[in-house]
């Protein structure tokens, strides 16, 4: 099956940009260089891509209790211009997906959510949707947005002042607060602007017309691209889940429990998988995600094994790198929750060798 391409994709390549496959989406994996680009958010400000991510907009006198019973999170707290992070659980508890739900600040004479599913994920989420809408009896539109709008990430410690001089009314927009959003023009175009990320820095994403996208794009012109590479590092040293690697509802099951995100759940609402939430969170779990960091030298890498010092098999990497920023090598891991302490020793298996790691607090960076 062919690759799904972003609006940008040739114009990408002309910038020299080398791709990969994600979920589906042939996405710029690096410009500059990982390394680069990844100091640049770091330092400076850098752009990203992020078109593969799905926009699925549910709206309608029942769009509000149709979310609730759909994610984790109390959809209730948000009023326009809001938006929280969020689970989406099966019956068990087990996380599906997790998303950002943005109540759009712009919505008519009903509540309007556009949430985020993640990549190859949006034709599951809307299906779930429908069926569950329909089951439910309840009046609430669903509609998959994918192509209809791209997706931009600006980031980094300077990216204020890059939103700001892009929007026409970028006063406004560079005195959101985090997980809140405005529509904003820019280029001539109207997009939904919001004070999110996935980086572990400041930084604003935008949701912006498919057709307007080389406008956009062109209005941070000077601002560093960067790619999925570069996001992959600056999200692992910033603590944060990878869907697909870090939880997979098949090959991977976790709860929000296990995934230390359970302060995405709240058990004062209804939604599908609270009861077993519920039950977990009072008896506890037995393994959790931790961060390791590798005392020898060597990178821990997804699917390699975590050993206790006796050298028994406790656990699973889920995600490593070698951290830029850091210069140390750094890592997700499932592990049991007697060995999940920090400064716990542990052995990381890299090429049948076990190497010297410990546990540490997450996240690893914080600016």
């Amino acid at each position: 099956m062919a690759l799904r391409t972003p609006p940008l994709r040739g114009r990408h390549e002309e910038a020299g940009g080398s791709f990969t496959d994600f979920g589906g989406w042939e996405m710029p994996v690096e410009f500059a260089g990982i390394r680069t680009e990844h100091e640049a958010v770091r330092e400076a400000v850098g752009i990203f891509d992020v078109s593969h991510m799905g926009e699925v907009e549910v709206y309608g006198p029942d769009a509000t209790k149709l979310m609730q019973r759909l994610t984790t999170n109390d959809v209730t707290e948000l009023s326009p211009g809001d938006s929280q992070y969020a689970c989406i659980t099966d019956e068990e508890g087990v996380i599906l997906d997790d998303t950002v739900v943005y109540r759009r600040p712009d919505e008519g004479e009903t509540p309007t959510y556009l949430f985020v599913p993640n990549a190859g994920h949006e034709d599951w989420m809307v299906d779930r949707w429908t069926d569950h809408r329909d089951e439910w009896g309840l009046d609430a539109t669903v509609d998959d947005r994918t192509e209809e709008y791209a997706m931009f990430a600006v980031q980094g410690p300077d990216a204020v002042d890059h939103v700001r001089e892009a929007t026409e009314n970028g006063s406004e927009v560079a005195s959101l607060s985090r997980f809140t959003a405005a529509t904003a023009t820019v280029a001539g175009a109207d997009c939904l602007v919001a004070r999110t990320g996935y980086t572990g820095e400041d930084g604003f994403e935008l949701v912006v017309p498919w057709d307007a996208a080389a406008d956009v794009w062109d209005a941070f012109d000077g601002v560093e691209p960067c790619g999925l590479g570069a996001r992959d590092t600056l999200r692992l040293e910033a603590g944060l889940l990878l869907s697909g690697q870090d939880f997979h509802h098949e090959e991977n099951p976790r709860t929000p429990y296990e995934a230390g995100i359970g302060f995405t759940v709240k058990l004062d609402t209804e939604f599908v998988g609270r009861d077993a939430l519920e039950a977990q969170k009072e008896q506890g779990v037995d393994e959790k995600l931790v961060g390791i960091r590798l005392v020898d030298r060597g990178i821990p890498r997804h699917g390699y094994d975590v050993t206790d010092t006796d050298g028994d098999v406790v656990g699973t990497v889920t995600s490593g790198t070698m951290s830029p920023t850091l210069d140390e090598p750094i890592g997700l891991a499932y592990v049991p929750t007697d060995l999940a302490d920090p400064e716990t020793m542990l052995r990381v298996v890299v090429r049948e060798r076990p190497k010297k790691a410990v546990v540490e607090p997450l996240p690893f960076y914080e600016r």
